[in-house]
């Protein structure tokens, strides 16, 4: 990762802890109290180069199973305490830790599941030729409205167009999305559809 880029992360942390570290806390307390323990969701996922590192949330569903074991479908896990924290991307707070650690930054392609490894083409599977980002190009144009292969185009375009403006270009544009609430669940889902891999997918698994 470029230095600059580090250097803006590390900055900007410091500069916003003032106010990042107190909602933290009082997202944690209201997580606590309305969703219940544990107040953190934690999940591998890939991160530079597709290596695993554990990222950290705000949980936003409750644990709950059917008969069968399994969990039930996100949509009847969700909470409306949940719902309002991903619309306003509180549930992202903790993973500022990640940032700090280094396994993340501030900007860049969002960090998936693992089992999508083996599911990108080529060209999709060099989102992660740099490191996962809490905002990035794709969330601030579509989000979650777009198509699983527009979103890994915009990621693909961000790694190859990265400069230390364009950065700086996100992160003052993700506020408003945010304040519109675009683009948060692709439409009749409470959570994003799992990528199953695309069609044009053909040179076999990807890593």
């Amino acid at each position: 990762m470029p230095l600059s880029k580090r250097i803006l992360d590390l900055l900007l942390i410091l500069i916003g802890s003032v106010i990042a570290l107190p909602l933290m806390a009082l997202t944690a307390l209201l997580v606590r109290l309305f969703i219940g323990s544990p107040v953190l969701f934690s999940q591998v996922r890939p991160g530079y180069h597709g290596e695993a590192f554990t990222l950290y949330k705000f949980r936003t569903m409750q644990i709950a199973q059917g008969a069968d074991g399994q969990p039930r479908p996100d949509a009847e896990r969700m909470t409306a305490l949940g719902r309002l924290l991903r619309a306003l991307s509180l549930d992202e707070l903790p993973e500022l830790y990640n940032v700090l650690r280094g396994e993340m930054s501030l900007v860049g392609p969002r960090p998936l599941l693992m089992q999508y490894l083996e599911r990108y083409t080529p060209d999709q599977a060099r989102r992660h030729d740099t490191l996962p980002g809490i905002t990035g190009w794709a969330q601030i144009n579509g989000r979650n409205n777009v198509s699983w292969e527009d979103k890994f185009e915009l990621d693909v375009w961000y790694v190859d167009h990265w400069s230390l403006g364009l950065d700086i270009r996100i992160l003052l544009s993700t506020p408003l999305k945010v304040v519109r609430r675009e683009g948060i669940n692709q439409p009749g889902n409470a959570t994003a559809m799992e990528f199953m891999g695309s069609e044009q997918a053909d040179d076999g698994p990807t890593v």
